[in-house]
């Protein structure tokens, strides 16, 4: 099977609706090239320059690209995206690049620029096949995304993985609702964790995560389960971490307390700017008392401690 690469140029506040619109064309996954960030690890001595082509580093805007296997529905696929990208909320309609990849080639394509990332005072997240040497302190989550979304960069992540830096002192039992790649019950665990339960929907999200606890070696506290948000989750947690979206944590909210101990925290990300208040709203309305609110360019978390 040979596949199709999708290059979308995009401003920075239409990286997600892209991202979005990728993922219910079914592409399961996207890669994003932004030059802002690529330069910001260059300059932190994290990333090195001639690990990237100038026409990368000098791009005047990100690029948000995805594969689409070659087939009987990928003109359908291509017309409907380019529908969808003229109907965004931006200044111009997004430049639209393709190119053929044959099947042996796009397995290792999408991997050219997920490189180490240092997240907050003592984490690091290391893509499994770069070499990466960490400055003393540093835990290191060696990540392979797969086909799952999420490989430690993207804002709603690494505020969680802030949040979770602040709140684990050990021994705690956690579940991660819409796990993905497994990376926020990873990082649990190495904080000091005793067990997480990882929950996602997504089979290959579940095939993924597992394949991460065992890359990062802890199994042992480490469980991923296919599930609906917290109906398998049965036992008394001190966290429960919600990356998704607005809706779902609405959804979601008043379920937590069947399951959170007094005194336990709420993590929830990925919640959109502007859906924010309603859902500080409804974390309220179920008896959570909102403790710090994080926000990194258009997304906002937040940590909330049911009082019981």
């Amino acid at each position: 099977m040979n596949w199709l690469e999708i290059a979308v140029h995009v401003p920075h506040e239409g990286i997600d609706m892209v991202s979005n619109i990728f993922d219910e064309l079914g592409a399961g996954g996207v890669v994003i090239e932004d030059p802002a960030l690529i330069s910001k690890y260059i300059e932190a001595n994290i990333w090195d320059h001639y690990e990237f082509p100038p026409e990368v580093l000098n791009r005047p805007m990100p690029i948000v690209k995805a594969y689409l296997p070659e087939g009987p529905t990928l003109e359908d696929k291509l017309a409907l995206l380019q529908e969808r990208l003229a109907g965004l909320p931006l200044p111009s309609v997004p430049k639209v690049e393709t190119a053929r990849v044959a099947e042996e080639d796009w397995a290792t394509a999408w991997m050219a620029y997920y490189k180490p990332v240092e997240i907050g005072r003592k984490l690091a997240v290391k893509p499994s096949w770069e070499a990466y040497t960490p400055p003393a302190g540093r835990i290191v989550l060696e990540l392979d995304p797969g086909m799952a979304f999420g490989c430690g960069n993207h804002p709603t992540t690494t505020m969680c993985m802030e949040f979770l830096e602040g709140i684990i002192k050990g021994g705690e039992m956690v579940a991660d609702v819409g796990t993905g790649t497994g990376i926020l019950a990873i990082t649990a665990a190495k904080l000091g964790a005793a067990r997480v339960l990882a929950v996602d929907l997504d089979e290959v999200a579940v095939k993924v995560a597992r394949e991460n606890v065992q890359l990062n070696h802890v199994q042992d506290k480490v469980e991923v389960l296919h599930g609906n948000l917290l109906d398998q989750v049965n036992r008394p947690v001190d966290i429960v971490i919600a990356n998704i979206v607005a809706n779902v944590i609405i959804i979601l909210a008043p379920d937590v307390l069947r399951i959170l101990k007094p005194g336990g925290f709420f993590i929830t990300s990925g919640i959109i700017g502007f859906r924010a208040a309603e859902v500080k709203e409804k974390l309220q309305q179920s008896g959570f008392k909102v403790l710090e609110r994080k926000e990194d360019g258009e997304w906002v978390s937040y940590l909330s401690v049911w009082e019981g």
